[in-house]
C-alpha cells in the first residue's frame, strides 16, 4: 500500500471579482511508497506549494483524490483529517509556522500532544531532535530570537517529533547555509533508508542526489524524469 496516492488532481482558483480563473494543477497523479525519497523541482508559481497543501489536507482539490495510508482524505471531516495528518505526516511548510509564545523546545514537542500521546515524556526526544538539526543549546529560546535558517531547522525537528510515516517538506533547505542544508538532506535520506518516506519540493540540485525519484513541475503539470 502506498503511503500517499494521488489521482488526477486538478486545482482551479477563481478570483472573487471578475470571475476569472487560474488552473494551478493539471491532472497530477503519482504515489509515494515506504522507503522512497521523492523530489519535485519547479519554478515559483508552477503549483508545487498548492500540491503539497492539498496532499496534507490543508486545501481541497477541485477534482481528483488523495489517499493517505489508504484513506481518502476528502471523505473526512476537519477533525479526522487533522488527526490522520498529525499521526502519519511530518509537514515542513515554507514558513516555519512556530508559535511565538512557546519556547523552541515546546514548539518541537507540540505535535506529540496534538496527537494525544501520553505514554512517555517527550522532552528527551525533542532535545535529541534539536541536537540533530544543530540547535542543541536553543531549546529555551523563543522564535523571535532565532534567524530564518534556525527557524527552518526547528520546523524540521518538529516535523520529526512523532516519527511520521512520511515527511512532506516545502523547500526545507531554503535559508540554510550549505552545511546545514546537506545535514537536512542526510536526515531525510536516513528516514527513507529506515523505511519511512520523504516528499520534498526543492530548488537545491545537491538534494537530488539523495532522491530515489525526481519530478519536474511546470504550469501545474508533473512529469517524472527518466
Amino acid at each position: 500500500m502506498a503511503i500517499l496516492e494521488v489521482n488526477n488532481l486538478e486545482k482551479i482558483y477563481t478570483t472573487r471579482f471578475g470571475g476569472s480563473s487560474v488552473q494551478a494543477l493539471r491532472n497530477v497523479s503519482f504515489s509515494v511508497e515506504a522507503g522512497e525519497y521523492v523530489a519535485i523541482m519547479g519554478e515559483s508559481g508552477s503549483g508545487k506549494t498548492t500540491l503539497l497543501n492539498i496532499l496534507v489536507g490543508l486545501l481541497p482539490p477541485t477534482e481528483g483524490t488523495v489517499s493517505l495510508m489508504g484513506e481518502d482524505i476528502s471523505k473526512l471531516d476537519d477533525a479526522k483529517r487533522s488527526g490522520l495528518r498529525n499521526a502519519h505526516v511530518g509537514y515542513v511548510p515554507q514558513s516555519a509556522g512556530l508559535i511565538p509564545t512557546l519556547t523552541i523546545l515546546d514548539n518541537v514537542r507540540l505535535p506529540w500532544y496534538l496527537a494525544g500521546k501520553r505514554d512517555a515524556e517527550p522532552e528527551g526526544r525533542a532535545e535529541a531532535l534539536l541536537e540533530e538539526v544543530g540547535l542543541k543549546d536553543l531549546g529555551s529560546q523563543f522564535p523571535s530570537a532565532l534567524s530564518g535558517g534556525e527557524l527552518r531547522r526547528v520546523a524540521i525537528a518538529r516535523a520529526l517529533m512523532c516519527s511520521p510515516d512520511v515527511i512532506v517538506a516545502d523547500e526545507p533547505t531554503s535559508n540554510l547555509d550549505p552545511a546545514s542544508a546537506r545535514g537536512v538532506v542526510d536526515i531525510f535520506r536516513a528516514i527513507a533508508q529506515k523505511g519511512g518516506a520523504v516528499l520534498m519540493v526543492t530548488h537545491d540540485t545537491f538534494s537530488l542526489d539523495a532522491s530515489t525519484r525526481l519530478y519536474d513541475m511546470a504550469e501545474g503539470r508533473l512529469e517524472e524524469r527518466p
